[in-house]
Order: structure tokens, then C-alpha cells, then sequence
């Protein structure tokens, strides 16, 4: 993995937006830049990371973290569901299909955590035993694992914003998603949920819980957006499980911010080079973890390459 030294000296080229002239019409998220031309979204991954609900830094190769390891995990994860990947052309860059995204979110929880007001323990703690409509036992203490994994869907939310609680009957009242397609998004997401925590155990850490983003290409359910990263998932060292787990995600800088006091209120405080170079470690980490090898970080995203594969891929076979 690369050194502490050398993830200090990445911090002043990490990259913020891009700017790519001709490639269509740019949308800026929380963390990544898109791009859509001819039914195909180019998907630009930044070193931008949110928590609370809003852009607070830049952590050195972390764009290139998510997108090389979400196209690991689709590959992972293929003969379970499809997903939009077309090509992975470009350390920070994919290809996918235009979708049609669902309106609604799965996240899938394997153990109960968390600290805001619509986790699923701070739920529990308040004595809600049927959160999201899921009937829990008594006696769990946080952090304990779930007797199954459970599905807590929400809302889709919009930058700067907070998901909705949704409950299964919510959903198919408010005709959000039909019942059968439900059902095929339930089973997707549980199936992919296991496959998650199986190899997530073989790397020595556990999947806690994730979310997963749905659509329809061409009518059929496909995965999009990304899968199994630390932006999307929580991971804890599988040896430190317990009242404090070590987190190897996002909710690593989380922890540090709510020791600073600071909980998405106002001016966040400045993170210290240090301290974000310790959080790039973490994600490389785990990128490493999971997929067996060393990261190795790519050039900047380059506009040419990228048109090249577009259209390469526009009139030859499709993924």
C-alpha cells in the first residue's frame, strides 16, 4: 500500500470536478462527475467525500478506489444481477447504460448500528421494535449481529437532503414499485447482501450493512450506480468487532468530525493532512482486502480516451 508520506504529497492533486468539453451534458453528485451522450452515462468519480448530508473533503485516489472497486464487485457479483457497466476505460471512469433509476433505495443491514435519528438502532434503543415495518426481538445491544439480514428502504434522497423511511406496504401502496418487481428487488438485494459478507469474511472484515441503487435497462432490473465500496457500505475489522469496531469506510472521518462536536450543523471543521491521509489508508485497505492486490494508482482521466471507447462500444456488442 502506499505510504503515509506518499498519500500526504497526493492531497494537493486530488481531483475535484472535471471539465470534459463535447462529451454531453454534466451533472455534478456528492462525489462524482456524470456525463450523458447517446443513451450512455459517463461516470467521472472524484476524490469528493460527503458525510452528514454534505461535501466536507477531498481524500487523495479515493475516486479510484470506488470506481476500480465497484467494477470488482460487479464482476463479483454477475451471475446474480446485471449491472450497467459498458467498460471500465480509465482508473476514474465508467461507461454505463442510461437507466431509468427506481425510486427507491434497498439498504440491506446485517448487524444494528448507527447514530442518527433514522438508524436502525438509535430506532431500537428508542424502543421501536418494528422499524421499517421489521419485527426485531428484544434483548439486542448495538452493534450485535441480526438473526437474518433485514431490508430498510428508503427514498431516494437529493443533495443535502435525508432519506425517507419507507415500509414494504409504503412502498407497494404508494405504487413506488409494482409487487412483483419488489419482490425480484428484494431477492436481488438479500442475494447480493451474502455474496457481499462471504467474501467481505474470507479479507478479514465484515459487510455491516449497504445500499443498493436499482433501475431498469430496457425493462430488466440492473444494478447501477456502485456496489460494496466504503462510500456505500460499512466495513468493520472483523477482529475488533464489538462495543467500538474499527471502521474501514466512511464512517471512519464520520467519527472524527463528531469528535471535533461538529455533526453536519454550520462550518465544518478543516481535517488535518494527517488525519486525511489516514483516512485515504483506510480505504485503500480495504480496496486491498477484498480484492487480494496492491493499488496502483492511475493518471488523471483523459477526455481522449475516453471518447475513443465510446465509440468503439456504440456499434459492437454490449455488456
Amino acid at each position: 500500500m502506499l505510504t503515509h508520506e506518499e498519500l500526504l504529497a497526493a492531497i494537493p492533486n486530488c481531483l475535484d470536478s472535471t471539465n470534459f468539453a463535447g462529451l454531453g451534458e454534466k451533472y455534478e453528485g456528492k462525489v462524482r462527475d456524470v456525463y450523458v451522450q447517446n443513451g450512455r452515462r459517463v461516470l467521472v468519480t472524484t476524490d469528493r467525500v460527503s458525510a452528514f448530508d454534505r461535501v466536507l473533503g477531498l481524500i487523495p485516489y479515493k475516486g479510484q478506489v470506488l470506481n476500480q472497486l465497484s467494477a470488482w464487485w460487479f464482476e463479483q457479483t454477475a451471475d446474480l444481477a446485471r449491472n450497467h457497466v459498458i467498460s471500465v476505460p480509465d482508473p476514474n471512469v465508467t461507461i454505463a447504460h442510461e437507466a431509468q433509476p427506481l425510486p427507491v433505495e434497498i439498504v440491506v443491514r446485517g448487524y444494528i448500528t448507527g447514530v442518527t435519528k433514522t438508524s436502525l438502532w438509535y430506532l431500537y434503543e428508542q424502543g421501536d421494535r418494528q422499524p421499517y415495518g421489521i419485527q426485531l426481538p428484544d434483548g439486542l445491544q448495538k452493534n450485535d449481529p441480526l438473526p437474518q439480514p433485514i431490508i430498510t428502504p428508503t427514498t431516494k434522497a437529493e443533495k443535502g437532503g435525508h432519506d425517507e423511511r419507507l415500509t414494504e406496504a409504503e412502498i407497494l401502496e404508494q405504487k413506488l414499485v409494482g409487487a412483483d418487481l419488489w419482490e425480484e428487488i428484494r431477492e436481488t438485494a438479500v442475494s447480493l447482501f451474502k455474496r457481499g459478507q462471504e467474501i467481505a469474511a474470507k479479507a478479514g472484515l465484515i459487510l455491516v450493512d449497504t445500499k443498493y441503487e436499482m433501475g431498469l435497462v430496457d425493462g430488466k432490473l440492473t444494478l447501477i450506480d456502485e456496489i460494496h465500496t466504503p462510500d456505500s457500505s460499512r466495513y468493520w475489522l472483523a477482529d475488533s468487532h464489538g462495543d467500538e469496531p474499527e471502521n474501514y469506510d466512511k464512517e471512519f472521518m464520520r467519527k472524527w468530525y463528531a469528535a471535533q462536536g461538529y455533526r453536519g450543523d454550520g462550518t465544518p471543521p478543516t481535517m488535518p493532512p494527517g488525519f486525511i491521509a489516514q483516512i485515504a489508508a483506510r480505504y485503500l485497505a480495504t480496496y486491498e482486502k477484498l480484492t487480494g492486490t496492491t493499488f496502483a494508482p492511475g493518471a488523471q482521466p483523459a477526455v481522449e480516451r475516453i471518447r475513443e471507447n465510446l465509440t468503439q462500444r456504440r456499434g459492437g456488442a454490449e455488456g
